[in-house]
């Protein structure tokens, strides 16, 4: 069964011919002879798409889309309509409706039509269940970091996520762009609705206004068909513009205007259609600088940077790539059913010392090699990647002599502290940044270990 459709048309003859060749394409159908019948089997059961005239005796059917998206906004309406009724199948899109199909009906443009809208109910639901594993595994943070500079970010997420502000989130290639979009979409009320990401670079120039707006049918060759763009799907949702620097000024006229006017139109279209969705951009640029060069629209840039986040690269918070690569070991390991301990702590020592220029992502990869070729229950240098064992050493990285066996998180950080705290001479204050803790932090943790000052030898394990 491809799906559950209601159809309601006061012509019996138009409703047994739609029966009749929804059926044969495997799709469960229930025909009624009006709005008011098809409230109450709405009532009683649950339909995935509803297919409606227009005009009807009784309750109109752009009455009945009113009646419907009130009760339910996700329900998925298909407008049937006579020429002569265009503008107000047109009213009905801007209503809700999914799309609309001109009378005489042709069977091959009705099919599409809803292989499309199943398509697209397919997306959305696929979308919702990840919202709600996301949602059931909150206790596993997507976002990792305890960096002061990591945790502004989260300040800033916090703040204004519960907003339909746009944001504008400033990072290096790698850094987890996209996390901290879908964390803001995750807390904001528009959490239960879609999201959709896009990567402005990936698409070409030639494709980007369809990709976004959607196309009319015929107007440009290849368009066999209307199809819908990213910003009617993601309808009251949010819809992520990844490297919205590469964007050209053209289609950057077109995004300004959407968002001024919160209303789309289709790519050889005449109709504006009403869209909600809120905006989050990211760029590796300096858009500012962009400006500067004639290569970015200053208007827009105000429009997009209402609410600014910058993303610091892995090298600046070198206090988070062992917690990191600690929760990449547990997730590789659990997912390849390798039961690893940990990493040894001459890999850690490589892994710190790397200034890891494509920063959480590269991370991620180097970690998960490591899990899949180490023969131990610790992943060991010669598991790494041979950049990592010939990269540069960052300033603000703690360096290391450490022995050969593994060791466990916990250990490592304690040592880790009583490093800074030697080379802070124990000064808590000075040994504080160097961990990217606050010195009540630091504090906290001296206690929690015990570490105390030494008189004479060293605390740390030999």
């Amino acid at each position: 069964m491809k799906g559950r459709i209601l159809v309601v048309d006061d012509e019996k003859g138009q409703r047994d011919i739609l029966d009749a060749i929804l059926r044969k394409e495997g799709y469960l159908v229930t025909a009624v002879p009006g709005a008011r019948e098809a409230l109450e089997r709405l009532e009683a059961e649950e339909y995935d798409l509803i297919l409606t005239d227009l005009k009807m005796k009784g309750i109109s059917g752009l009455e009945l889309l009113e009646k419907v998206l009130e009760q339910d906004p996700r329900q998925c309406i298909v407008i049937m309509t006579a020429h002569g009724t265009i503008d107000s199948a047109v009213e009905a899109m801007k209503k809700g409706a999914f799309d609309y199909l001109e009378k005489p009906l042709d069977r091959d443009t009705l099919l599409l039509t809803l292989k499309r809208a199943f398509e697209r109910l397919a997306l959305l639901r696929e979308n919702r269940m990840l919202q709600k594993k996301l949602a059931e595994h909150s206790d596993i943070p997507s976002i990792i970091g305890s960096h002061p500079k990591m945790k502004e970010v989260f300040r800033i997420v916090n703040k204004i996520a519960a907003t339909a502000s746009t944001v504008l989130i400033y990072g290096e290639s790698g850094t987890g762009k996209e996390l901290v979009a879908r964390a803001i979409h995750n807390g904001s009320p528009r959490k239960d609705n879609p999201f959709f990401a896009i990567n402005c670079a990936a698409i070409p120039d030639t494709l980007i206004e369809s990709e976004l707006f959607g196309h009319e049918k015929g107007s440009f060759t290849g368009a066999n068909s209307r199809e819908i763009g990213l910003f009617e799907a993601a309808h009251t949702g949010t819809i992520f513009l990844d490297e919205i620097g590469e964007m050209n000024t053209a289609m950057q006229a077109k995004l300004l205007r959407a968002i001024q006017e919160r209303e789309i139109r289709r790519v050889g279209g005449k109709t504006s259609l009403p869209v909600d969705v809120r905006i989050i951009s990211a760029t590796n640029k300096d858009l500012e600088q962009e400006i500067r060069k004639g290569l970015f629209r200053e208007d827009l840039f105000y429009r997009l940077n209402v609410i600014r986040i910058n993303l610091p690269p892995l090298r600046e918070r070198g206090s988070d790539i062992i917690a990191l690569a600690d929760f990449f070991v547990k997730k590789y390991g659990g997912a390849a059913g390798i039961p690893l301990k940990g990493i040894s702590r001459p890999a850690i020592k490589l892994l710190m010392d790397y200034p890891w220029p494509g920063n959480v992502r590269q991370l991620e990869s180097v970690i998960e090699r490591g899990v899949l070729m180490t023969e131990s229950e610790y992943i060991q240098p010669e598991d790494l990647p041979a950049e990592i064992h010939h990269g540069s050493v960052p300033g603000n990285c703690l360096r290391f002599d450490l022995p050969p066996e593994g060791i466990s998180m916990e250990d490592l950080e304690r040592d880790l502290i009583i490093k800074a705290m030697e080379r802070a001479g124990w000064v808590i204050g000075k040994a504080a940044p160097l961990l990217g803790m606050t010195y009540k932090t630091l504090q906290y943790r001296l206690e929690k270990f015990g570490i105390e000052k030494p008189e004479k030898k060293s605390l740390f394990r030999s």
